[in-house]
């Protein structure tokens, strides 16, 4: 079967939904034009449903329930062939930088009006290639198996709408193909792990021009961890031996005065590595350090610091094979249409992540976004084309290891 794509529909859902502002807990405008966009193209409003991420992230995060509109958007598609179901996925939510963002074409590109602020094709570059695969396959009339179309909430602020899905609210998919990169022959199937962490630094206040000696500075304990990580080599990019990964501690807050030796510092930071052991090793690290840190702090009473880290998974590494047939598949697909693709592994979270370690397969692929989070953020329309084109193809193509 040829894919005949109508580019000039596929832009126009592109401008449509650049243009609607929703920030990470804010989709419910934007989650309001994927539906009625749906239902005008003849989907049955019994298909279409939000679920109740939102209220799961509230309680997990212990923040309000009116802090997140609505749950993730989803579309149940019964297949009009037999078949394993497949899910095709892409985040509704924009980084800040997006707000008042108003898209304009450019030649090949769609480029921010302002220069003022960024464009949020991270990710509506999804959102419009989910959208125009809906409309083409009621179009059309191609035979499919059974499909589901994911629409996540909050992965700007932590993949939190993934993380909080429940793959019996999406049918269980084979296999998922998740949109969020630029290039569309770049086939996304690994990538790294993280864990955040924050340190509580309590140290002894005093008067710090009076008596400095009575106090203990939680200030001092912090520069000195993390002077000690950097020395070892495990802060910022890490490299020991062949083992790789990153570090970084990226907020701290505390102080009330200058006069004051300071009592409480908190530091916020995140280690990553594609490898759970040396993620390990390098978060071990850390805690030493301020641990360490704090010991060598004392006052002229000989009265020392103290730090509790906490520690959470924020998402773990995964990495398909070249042999794994969801791999083999993407890859043959992409070909199909033309394209090169060739099978990488990236340094950041995505949505496939908290899906494929819930046991689904999910590759992601490129739409022509780039330079997202950034007032150079913009679409390379022929990418974006060929990122729909491609999506098309791996909804109907018959997959031989089914």
């Amino acid at each position: 079967m040829k894919i005949v794509l109508d580019e000039s529909r596929a832009l126009q859902n592109l401008i449509d939904l650049l243009a609607i502002e929703g920030l990470s807990g804010h989709e419910g405008a934007i989650v309001e034009a994927i539906r009625a966009k749906l239902q005008a193209a003849g989907v049955p409003a019994a298909w279409i449903r939000t679920d109740a991420a939102n209220a799961r992230i509230a309680k997990a995060l212990g923040r309000p329930a009116s802090d997140f509109e609505t749950g993730n958007l989803i579309v149940r598609w019964p297949g009009t062939r037999p078949g394993p179901r497949r899910m095709f996925l892409g985040h509704m939510d924009t980084v800040p930088l997006c707000r008042g963002a108003r898209p304009v074409r450019r030649g090949n590109f769609i480029r921010p009006a302002s220069k003022t602020t960024a464009l949020g094709a991270d990710n509506r570059v999804a959102v419009a290639a989910l959208v125009t695969l809906v409309e083409t396959l009621l179009r059309e009339k191609w035979p499919h198996p059974p499909l589901t179309i994911l629409f996540t909430i909050c992965e700007e602020i932590g993949l939190y709408g993934a993380k909080h899905l429940r793959l019996s609210d999406v049918g269980h998919p084979a296999m998922a193909f998740n949109i969020d990169s630029g290039d569309p022959a770049r086939l996304v199937v690994g990538a790294i792990g993280a864990v955040k962490w924050t340190a509580h630094i309590h140290g002894i206040s005093s008067h710090a021009g009076v008596h400095p000696e009575r106090g203990v500075s939680a200030v001092l304990i912090a520069a000195r961890a993390i002077e000690r990580v950097a020395a070892r080599g495990y802060f910022g990019a890490i490299r020991k031996g062949a083992r790789r990964g990153t570090a970084n501690a990226g907020i701290i807050h505390g102080g009330e005065a200058t006069n004051q030796v300071t009592h409480h510092v908190e530091v916020r930071g995140e280690c990553r590595s594609h490898d759970p052991s040396f993620l390990r090793v390098i978060t071990r690290e850390w805690r030493e350090a301020f641990e360490r840190a704090a010991r060598s702090v004392r006052n002229r009473e000989g009265q020392r610091g103290r730090v509790e880290l906490e520690v959470r998974s924020d998402y773990a590494s995964f990495r398909l094979p070249d042999s794994h047939p969801a791999v083999r598949f993407a890859l043959a697909q992409a070909r199909a249409v033309g394209l090169r693709p060739r099978a990488e592994i990236m340094d950041g979270g995505l949505d496939a992540n908290p899906l494929n370690d819930a046991g689904v397969p999910t590759i992601t692929l490129g739409a022509g976004q780039h330079n997202p989070h950034s007032t150079d953020e913009h679409v390379n329309i022929p990418e974006f084309l060929d990122g729909c084109r491609l999506v098309l193809q791996l909804a109907v193509a018959e997959d031989p290891s089914a």
